[in-house]
Formats: structure tokens, sequence, C-alpha cells
């Protein structure tokens, strides 16, 4: 068997499609994955593709995706064969090497693999060795968040970034909310909290210029003194990017963060000018399930706790932050008031999102099967029937 096949939806993926897909890449020399995701679902295609590849990296895996909005009929040939055209052109468009073999968990996958004409190999169909299924991860993803991948779970997880000028609260506001929400127990208190790189690299940055002026034989520099530059904002955007991805992957579908490598773009303007942007190009893709809490300078008190040297320009680091985020196109919300109304007002936020962020999408099963002409429906009944379930 020298190539072979594992096609789905892999909404979201779980430990089982990951043990099809080893179990199959073990019998063959080439093992294609196809993703197949339609429009009514709540997780992107790019999505699916990029998490499968990167957990089957080490594998002789190829993941490839292609969009399906034929509707799901098994008894019927038509949609049949509109499904296995679409399986043939994405396979064909990334390699001309024949299917083998096609491996599946399914009740249809002889039918899929005879119209394949290839052999069919069925891997734990009963779900004995990994008892979880797309349906029960969508239904209930909290309670289901240890049969997903840590690559999945990064992927899933509600990102809480709490950002703001200095001595506006961030520390004590993002701790107090992951506390809270690891009081909820169970998979919730695993809820990871992600401090801020910056001030660890400035006490780094400190250390080694102290210990250049010992070496040279001149006095310690004060840290007022220290001189920032790009490549410091481009290593600790970095930085601050590879801890946070690292929480979301060991935590729960929650993490707050105290600062984020967006927010050390304005720390860069700050230190080093509006026209320098070595942070920007550090910081990743900016998944769509985050939100960002920005606290308000008014009615805080400025503390000198040493390190701290922006009491002057909070005012305008506010202003900044809030020009950063319009930009980025991003959710968020000023936190203002006192610390009991600013913490309400982001748990009120954070609950919302971890509302929508735990619901998907449901796909259509049967589509247009059993259904009246469509002359005879109305508009809603239009829309509610022409859903994609690809088989």
């Amino acid at each position: 068997m020298r190539h072979g096949l594992v096609i789905g939806k892999f909404y979201p993926p779980h430990v089982g499609h990951h043990h099809l897909i080893d179990v199959a890449a073990r019998q063959v020399d080439r093992l294609t994955v196809l993703v197949m995701a339609s429009r009514a679902e709540s997780l992107t295609l790019d999505e699916r593709v990029r998490w499968l590849a990167e957990v089957h990296r080490d594998a002789p895996v190829d993941v490839i995706g292609a969009p399906c909005d034929v509707p799901m009929d098994l008894e019927s040939d038509v949609v049949w064969t509109a499904h296995v055209a679409i399986m043939r052109g994405a396979v064909h468009a990334h390699t001309s090497a024949p299917i083998d073999v096609v491996f599946s968990s399914e009740s249809y996958g002889p039918e899929l693999a005879y119209r394949l004409g290839a052999e069919h190999v069925s891997v734990d169909p009963a779900r004995v060795e990994r008892p979880v299924s797309g349906t029960a991860v969508r239904h209930d993803l909290a309670g289901c968040w240890d049969h997903l991948h840590p690559v999945v779970r990064g992927g899933l997880a509600t990102r809480v970034v709490v950002l703001g000028a200095e001595s506006t609260g961030t520390t004590t506001g993002s701790s107090a909310l992951a506390d809270a929400y690891r009081a909820r127990g169970g998979v919730w208190a695993r809820t990871g909290w992600v401090p801020e790189y910056g001030r660890e690299h400035t006490v780094l940055k400190q250390e080694q210029a102290c210990e250049d002026a010992d070496r040279r034989g001149l006095v310690r520099p004060p840290m007022e003194e220290l001189v920032w530059d790009a490549k410091d904002f481009a290593q600790v955007a970095e930085r601050q990017s590879r801890l946070e991805e690292q929480a979301a992957r060991d935590g729960s579908p929650s993490l707050v963060c105290d600062t984020d490598a967006l927010a050390t773009r304005v720390w860069e303007r700050r230190y080093v000018g509006r026209d320098s942007h070595a942070a920007a190009g550090a910081v990743p893709t900016l998944s769509a399930r985050r939100i960002y809490l920005l606290t308000d300078h008014v009615g805080v008190p400025f503390v000198q706790d040493g390190w701290r040297d922006g009491e002057h320009i909070r005012a305008d680091m506010t202003e900044w932050f809030v020009e950063e985020l319009t930009a980025a196109g991003v959710s968020w919300a000023l936190l203002s008031g006192s610390l009991e109304e600013r913490i309400d007002l982001a748990r009120r936020v954070i609950n919302e999102a971890l509302l929508d962020a735990v619901q998907f999408d449901e796909p259509l099963g049967t589509g247009l099967a059993g259904r009246a002409p469509l002359t005879a429906w109305s508009p809603a009944d239009a829309l509610a029937g022409c859903g994609a379930g690809c088989i």
C-alpha cells in the first residue's frame, strides 16, 4: 500500500482523529489527509489544516484542505458523485500518485473506497481505543478538553490580554481574573496566567549593563540610563508570544495574559519612536479567539516600584494603546472605575467571549434529502435546509 487517504471534517481535530492518522501512516509509504470544511462551520479550513499538519509533522503525512458545501446524503448517488469529485480534485491537485487505500472509522468507508477504486481499512470503528467524537467535543468543549491535542487546545483557547500604561493595574487585574476562573474548578482550575516578559528582560538588561561596567571599571548605570533599541523589542515580542502559546496549550479553555506581543509595539514606540516596527515583525497572526482589556490610567495613582518611569506619559500611552487596538481590528474594552468595577466588567466581557467560543455551529446533516421542492419553501426554510455536511 503505497498511497493512503484519510478524509474528514476534523471539526475540531481530536485524539480519535490523530489515532486514525497515526495508524494509517504506519501502513503506507505516503498518507494524504484531506480536510473538508463547509462555510456553515465555526472553524476555518485553514485552522484545521494547520493544526493537523503541526500535530503530525514528524510522520509521512501531507495535510491538504478543500471547501465542501455539498449536502450530505448517503442514499444519493448524485451526492456521492459530487463529494468524490471534490476529493479527487483536491488530491490530484496535490499529487499524481493514485490512491491505493482509504482509512476510516466510519460506516461509509467501504463505499468511499469502492468509488475511489481503492482498498478500505477500518480503524477503531467502535471508538474503543479513543472514546470520543467530534459531536461530543462540539457539545461540551470544556468536558472534552483533554481529548484535544495541545496544538488544538492552543488554537481553541480564549486568550484574554490585559494591557495598559505603567501602574494602571494590569498585573493586579489579570492575576485576579485568572484566579477567578481557576476557582470554577474542573478543567478551569488549569487556567493559565502569563506574566509580562518585558520586566524580566529589563532585569537581564540591567544585570548585563552592570557586568559590562564592572568589567570596564566604570560606575554601574542606574535603570533609567538603560538604552533600548529595536532588537530588544523584537526579542520581547517573540518571547512573550512563545510563553503565551505554551500556556494556551497547557491550560484550560481560557488564558489570561498580562500584556502580549501586540502591546510590545506600543512600548517600542515609547522607547524607540513611532518609526520603529521591530516588534511587529515578531508578532504572530492574532487568533480570533482573543479579547483585549485596556486598563485606564484615570483614577489609578502612580506607584513607583524602582523600575517605572512613565507617569508623565501615561495619558499618551493610553491613547497609543487605543490607536493600536483599533488599527489591529481586535475586540477590546476599556476598564475604568474602581478595581471592583474593572474586574466586574472584565468578567462580563470574558464570559460572553467564552460562551461564544465553546459553541460550534453544527454541520447540517442530510441537506436536501427528504425535503419539499425548493419552490415550495419559504425563504427561512431554504436557509435552514441548504447547509453543507461533507461525507
